[in-house]
């Protein structure tokens, strides 16, 4: 098995994900021993951001941490435990919300697949760019 980097690289629908988590720095850290659970965004949830968005994010570092923090949560959480939970601190350090009453929505997002298992954690892929509330939109 690989780790979260790694096993998002090899799916490869995350290439607008893993160039901006390389862009962020956070690439170790997402190696590291976690774990972590991270709502990963595919290519197609950048897709939908207005255009010139993710160029933006690519230039101003600081924002594109807090997006990308704002999408793990610390520890292992399986698809089954999330569907229990109304909220989740994410690393960012401020709450997303989750909404399991018809499939499971973190805040505005869909999760797509579920427990998508890598060593040091688990990704479950959303279809739309999560956005803390710190971040202006």
């Amino acid at each position: 098995m690989a780790d979260i980097v790694d096993t998002a690289v090899k799916a490869g629908s995350f290439n607008t994900l893993v160039a901006a988590v390389k862009a962020a720095g956070l690439v170790d850290t997402l190696k590291g021993a976690g774990p972590y659970t991270l709502f990963a965004p595919n290519d197609e949830a950048f897709a939908k951001l207005p255009a010139g968005t993710v160029d933006a994010l690519l230039k101003d570092i600081p924002k594109l941490k807090k997006i990308l923090t704002y999408h793990v949560v610390s520890g292992k959480v399986m698809a089954a435990d999330v569907a229990k939970m109304k909220s989740a601190k994410t690393v960012e350090g401020s709450d997303v919300k989750i909404d399991a009453s018809k499939g499971v929505k973190v805040n505005d997002a869909t999760v797509s697949t579920a427990d998508v298992a890598a060593d040091n954690g688990v990704i479950h892929v959303i279809d739309t760019v999560l956005m803390p509330a710190s971040v202006p939109a």
